[in-house]
C-alpha cells in the first residue's frame, strides 16, 4: 500500500507498544495495542470513521493485539476528549489516535503527559515530540471527482455538498470545482454547506444533506458530491431516488453494505485513505520507530484516490481517460490543484 511505504520510509523516535502503560504515570507496565477516538458522527457513518475503523481491524488482524475503539457523545467537549485519550492512555493503549480536527486542543494536553506514548490526529496538525499528524491531499482527490463529475452530467449542473464550512471542507470543494471547471467551463456548480459549526450537525445529519440535495436536483444538478460524513447518505439517498448520479467521499461508497439500496447511482467516490494512515502509525509503533511529525497522504503516494468500482464508471463516454489524465497531471505537477 502507497500510504503504509510513505509513512514507514519516514523517520521518527518516541516509545513502542511495549513500553505503553505509562510508566509516564508510574503504573503497571502494560502491553496494548492501537486505539482510535471517533469523530462526529461514530462508527457506522459508511464514510470516514469507518474508514479508520479498517484500519483498526487490519492492525488488530496483523499483530494480534488488543484495540480499543470509542465513540464521542452529543455536545462534548474538549474536556470530554481529554478524558477519553487520558483514559486510554493509562489503560496503556499506544498508538492513540484522533479521528479528526476536533481532537486538536486535547491531543495537545495529553500528549504532554504521556510522553512515552505515541499519539495521532487525522486531518489536523499538533506540534510534540510524540504526535503523528495524519493529513491528506483531499483537494487533489475532490479534483479526480470534478472530472468524473463533469463528464457525467447531462444537464451541466452538479452540485458539491459540504458538512460544515471549514478549512478543511473547503479543500474539497476548491478541488471539485477546479476539476469541474478544467474539464468543462460550461457546467454550472452548485455548492451548499448544511451548518457553519459542527456542534449544528452538519456532519451527522442524513436528513439536513438530504434537504440540500434535494433543493440541488430541483436546480437541475444531476451529478451531486457530498463531503459531509455521515449526511452523506442523505444525499447519496435523495440522487438515487431521482435516479441522478452522487459521488460519495472518503471510502468506496459503492462498496458500503448500508448504502446498498443506491449504490448503482454511486458514480463513483472521493478517496481518502485514513484507514492506510491508521494503520501505518499502528505499525511504525509496532516496528520501534514510532511515526512523528505532519505525514502528508497525497495521490502520489495513493493516500487519496477515485474509486473505479461502479462499472458504469468505465462505460461513460472520455470519463476514465480523463480521470487518469489528471491524475497523471497532478502526479507530474503540470495541474497545481487549489485548497481554497
Amino acid at each position: 500500500m502507497g500510504v503504509a511505504s510513505l509513512a514507514l520510509a519516514a523517520t521518527a523516535c518516541g516509545g513502542t507498544s511495549s513500553e505503553a502503560g505509562n510508566s509516564d504515570e508510574g503504573g503497571e507496565k502494560k502491553d496494548m495495542g492501537l486505539a482510535i477516538a471517533y469523530d462526529i458522527g461514530g462508527k457506522g457513518d459508511q464514510s470516514f470513521n469507518d474508514a479508520a475503523y479498517a484500519g483498526l481491524e487490519k492492525a488488530k488482524k496483523e499483530f494480534g493485539y488488543e484495540t480499543a475503539d470509542i465513540e464521542p457523545t452529543d455536545g462534548e467537549t474538549d474536556a470530554d476528549k481529554v478524558q477519553r485519550l487520558t483514559s486510554l492512555a493509562k489503560q496503556g493503549y499506544n498508538p492513540i489516535v484522533g479521528i479528526g480536527y476536533v481532537y486538536g486542543p486535547a491531543m495537545e494536553e495529553v500528549a504532554k503527559k504521556y510522553p512515552k506514548t505515541t499519539f495521532g490526529i487525522v486531518d489536523s496538525v499538533v506540534e510534540a515530540d510524540n504526535v503523528a499528524s495524519l493529513v491528506f491531499a483531499e483537494h487533489e482527490a475532490s479534483y479526480l471527482a470534478g472530472v468524473a463529475a463533469a463528464k457525467a452530467t447531462k444537464s451541466n449542473t452538479v452540485g458539491f455538498v459540504g458538512g460544515v464550512n471549514i478549512p478543511l471542507i473547503n479543500k474539497f470543494e476548491a478541488g471539485f470545482k477546479q476539476g469541474v471547471e478544467d474539464t468543462n467551463p460550461k457546467v454550472k456548480i452548485l455548492s451548499q454547506y448544511l451548518t457553519q459549526t459542527a456542534e449544528e450537525g452538519g456532519f451527522s445529519s442524513p436528513d439536513k444533506g438530504k434537504a440540500a440535495a434535494e433543493g440541488q436536483l430541483e436546480k437541475k444538478a444531476d451529478v451531486l458530491y457530498h463531503a459531509a460524513g455521515l449526511s452523506g447518505q442523505g444525499v447519496i439517498e435523495a440522487a438515487a431516488t431521482e435516479k441522478k448520479w452522487a459521488i460519495g467521499v472518503d471510502s468506496d461508497q459503492y462498496q458500503q453494505e448500508a448504502l446498498a439500496a443506491y449504490k448503482g447511482y454511486i458514480l463513483t467516490s472521493a478517496l481518502k485513505d485514513v484507514g492506510g494512515s491508521v494503520y501505518a502509525l499502528a505499525q511504525s509503533v509496532e516496528d520501534g520507530k514510532p511515526l512523528t511529525g505532519t505525514q502528508t497522504f497525497d495521490l502520489k503516494v495513493d493516500g487519496v484516490g477515485l474509486s473505479e468500482s461502479n462499472p458504469e464508471f468505465a462505460k461513460i463516454a472520455g470519463l476514465a481517460d480523463a480521470v487518469a489524465k489528471a491524475k497523471e497531471g497532478i502526479i507530474d505537477g503540470s495541474i497545481k490543484v487549489k485548497t481554497e
